[in-house]
């Protein structure tokens, strides 16, 4: 029996890769909270709303086969949560600065109930937008534009803080230093507004700032330079406070065009990240300032200026290490001819998942999914989502590998042949979130072939109960660390056909 074991063991380290994106993927969800896109559904609702309406997104996104939520928490310089530096939102309550009644802290709750699911928390941040809506935005007294109006630019309807402030970007990093401190979030998530989007006819206004911090470089390049350097200044602040969280920026999908860069996609972008937005995303990735990248491609396979598998091809080659997750535009389901194939979203998965250095889509936004547009949802529940997969690891943050779970058979009279074992960890690890299960069956080539078979969300003991039919194979059981870290393989195996009692499983160490 030992050697049988042994013989498994081996043979699962072998074909490990062959997992590809079924066994690590992140598969994530945009719940934008700006101008109440997805949650809340409209400002003011009592607690108990916003509670519900919170639970049933998570509820959606977990048996759609997700892994991960990506939350907007500062839309506008404002916070879903109590901050000592920015009021509460006006989309949560209606007006800026009034907290929610009856209290509670929201960011606390969707933290834990996205956790309690097995589902990532990464925390979304607006770096720059300070007053969304000059005309409507509700204003709190204690708002910083209020404090500190020199800080900000108006451009367009819009008030942004001046990138080139240098007080301004100490400020954002206080904000974000505080965050990352006091919640257990995955990873603090910033999306493609630093410079905004070009104003057909108007010049951003930061004149002045050039004039006083310029130092003799080109405005472009200036620009640029205010970017890197909040980039650098967050990473390091999130680092200092938490070391195993993460930092991910989700830009815009065109880096640069081929005809003004060599290095740029073959696309004809109106704007782009480099020249524009003065987002030198390739620069970041290259020196490790951020652990992943999640493009923009909200463009079909057909589209004549940016065709999605040009630039999925593009990013893939140009993520230097780090990890790359597409973004999908579910949002635009039944937009035109190209959005009404329902085979899209399928044929962009694919595409991705046959990119090698490509781990997984992040969907906009989280309300998409409520209409089932075009059948997606049945095809991420029924197919390319059927089986739950892991986040895949960030090996230079922490590769430390938690103990093997330790498996028990626990004595029972089932009469639904079913058997039930006891997981759990023989040390205390805090670390600890999840156990998997994990199947093995023989493939046409007669190679075994490992799936997983269930995750079990529980950070120290859980009990589980799988069917005796798995009895007279192989089952094996891991430990995965909030790091995203797997244990080595634990095994239950039995050499006896199926029996009909469980005293006959016996557990077997390696």
């Amino acid at each position: 029996m030992r050697k049988i074991v042994l013989l498994f063991a081996i043979c699962f380290l072998q074909i490990c890769t062959g997992f590809g994106q079924s066994k690590y993927e992140f598969r994530a969800a945009w719940i934008a909270t700006v101008d109440n896109i997805d949650w809340p559904s409209k400002k003011g609702l009592s607690t108990d709303s916003q509670k519900v309406e919170y639970l049933r997104i998570l509820d959606m996104h977990q048996r759609n086969g997700l892994n991960a939520v990506i939350v907007q928490i500062r839309p506008a310089t404002d916070a879903m949560y109590p901050s000592q530096y920015e009021p509460w939102s006006e989309w949560l309550t209606g007006t800026q600065g009034k907290p929610p009644m009856p209290y509670y802290d929201p960011l606390q709750f969707m933290i834990e109930e996205a956790h309690k699911r097995g589902l990532e928390f990464h925390a979304w941040c607006n770096p720059y937008r300070a007053e969304f809506s000059l005309r409507k935005s509700s204003i709190a007294p204690t708002h910083i534009t209020r404090i500190h109006p020199e800080w900000f630019l108006t451009y367009g309807n819009t008030r942004y803080f001046d990138p080139g402030n240098k007080q301004a970007q100490e400020f954002v990093v206080r904000v974000i230093r505080d965050i990352v401190s006091r919640y257990n979030i995955d990873a603090v998530h910033f999306d493609d507004y630093f410079y905004p989007y070009r104003i057909a006819g108007k010049e951003f206004p930061d004149s002045m700032s050039y004039a006083q911090y310029g130092n003799g470089m080109s405005k472009d390049d200036w620009r640029r330079s205010n970017v890197d350097s909040i980039i650098v200044k967050l990473g390091r602040a999130i680092k200092e406070e938490n070391k195993h969280c993460r930092f991910g920026i989700s830009p815009f999908g065109v880096w640069r065009n081929k005809n003004k860069d060599p290095e740029g996609s073959d696309t004809r972008a109106g704007q782009t990240n480099y020249d524009d937005l003065y987002a030198d995303i390739l620069l970041w990735l290259k020196n490790g300032w951020i652990d992943y990248v999640a493009p923009q491609l909200y463009w079909e396979f057909t589209q004549p200026n940016a065709p999605y598998g040009v630039l999925l091809d593009w990013w893939s080659k140009h993520t230097y290490g780090r990890h790359c997750y597409i973004g999908l535009g579910m949002y635009r389901a039944g937009s035109s001819a190209a959005w009404k194939d329902s085979t899209l979203i399928p044929r962009q998965i694919q595409a991705l998942r046959d990119a090698p250095n490509v781990q997984g889509a992040i969907y906009f936004s989280s309300k998409s999914f409520i209409r089932n547009p075009n059948g997606w949802n049945d095809s991420l529940q029924n197919n390319y989502y059927r089986r739950p997969a892991l986040i895949p690891p960030m090996e230079w943050i922490d590769s430390s590998k938690p103990a093997r779970p330790v498996v028990k058979v626990v004595p029972t009279n089932n009469e639904d042949n079913s058997i039930e074992l006891e997981l759990s960890i023989a040390e205390p690890d805090a670390s600890i979130k999840a156990f998997v299960v994990y199947t093995f069956n023989i493939d046409t080539q007669g190679y075994l072939s490992p799936n997983i078979y269930r995750v079990v969300h529980s950070s120290q003991q859980a009990r589980i109960t799988i069917p005796l039919e798995l009895a007279g194979k192989t089952v094996a059981f891991t430990c995965v660390n909030k790091n995203n870290n797997e244990s080595e393989l634990e095994f239950l195996v039995t050499s006896d056909p199926i029996s009909s009692t469980p005293k006959n499983h016996d557990l077997l160490n390696k």
